[in-house]
């Protein structure tokens, strides 16, 4: 899907910012690719692919394919984002800033895209379909539902299908139990109200008007830390449809750290201390899922 008229035209009458010299244009384009949450799954994806018993080549592979994916994804929201972006100021985005070229990010995402198309593909015909699925997910984020009231429904379908495309992978191509899918689902729509948080304000400002951003800061802390809660839940019940001891102590963990996100002294609410404690239940979660990842049939 295309951008609009009228957004095709806020990005060619953006201002110019000339290039700053003080960052390489190697530098500058890798920080446009979101490279921490590109590297964050890439890394998720290689440690599913260990606990579900991938071999070597095939966990390559497929890590390969997700890591390409993931930089497609990062760098086309850079690019499409770029006049909106100059419009709010923002000095942490080298597009916006000068420091990359729009013609080199926009490069950038087409050729890892074309990339990750036979790294899928090389997994199997399903595990490559599935995976694509994922990718084509965030592409759509960013072309379309990224201003919706569907903007977490993305997050959702890639991280749901992410332990699918690992499992299908594996000799008889099995699929992931549905516990799996639907833990890894809340994980990812909680990453998504958790990611949002330090450019909500900015995001309002250039008229993003993603569920995020609708609810407002609190509704989106607390809709990051019952989401990432419930994905805890899940994880820890669902391979024996019980809760151990030590999933107790999970679950308590988790428990404690949404009701910081969500309850804690409005001084901090307003700060990075909720992006910061999400992504400390969003780590905890993924841990679980990577554990929890043993039998997946």
């Amino acid at each position: 899907m295309r951008p609009t008229s009228d957004e095709a035209t806020h990005r060619l009458a953006a201002p110019a910012v000339p290039r700053s010299t003080e960052r390489p244009r190697g530098l500058a384009l890798l920080k446009a690719s979101h490279p921490m949450p590109a590297a964050a799954v890439t890394v998720l994806a290689a440690l599913m692919g260990a606990a579900f018993g991938l071999d070597l080549a095939s966990a390559a592979t497929a890590v390969a394919a997700v890591g390409a994916g993931q930089l497609s994804i990062g760098w086309s929201n850079d690019r499409l984002d770029l006049g909106r972006d100059r419009a709010a100021g923002r000095r942490d985005k080298p597009l916006a800033t000068g420091d990359a070229r729009p013609g080199t990010v926009g490069t950038a995402a087409c050729v890892a895209l074309l990339v990750c198309v036979p790294l899928s593909l090389a997994c199997g015909l399903l595990p490559g379909a599935v995976h694509l699925g994922c990718v084509a997910a965030g592409w759509t984020y960013n072309l379309w539902l990224k201003r919706t009231v569907l903007s977490w429904l993305p997050y959702a379908v890639a991280f749901g299908l992410l332990p699918a495309f690992l499992t299908t992978a594996l000799p008889g191509r099995p699929w992931p139990p549905l516990w799996l899918t639907v833990a890894a689902a809340l994980l990812g729509t909680s990453a998504h109200f958790a990611n949002v948080l330090p450019d909500l304000e900015d995001d309002l400002a250039g008229g993003v008007r993603g569920l995020p951003q609708r609810v407002g800061r609190s509704g989106s802390v607390a809709s990051a830390a019952v989401l990432a809660l419930a994905s805890c839940v899940v994880l820890t019940a669902g391979p024996t449809g019980r809760v151990s001891p030590a999933g107790a102590v999970l679950i308590g963990l988790t428990l404690a750290l949404c009701l910081a996100a969500a309850a804690g002294p409005p001084a901090l609410r307003r700060g990075r201390v909720p992006f910061v404690v999400v992504l400390a239940m969003a780590g905890l979660d993924a841990a679980l899922l990577v554990l929890a990842g043993g039998p997946v049939t």
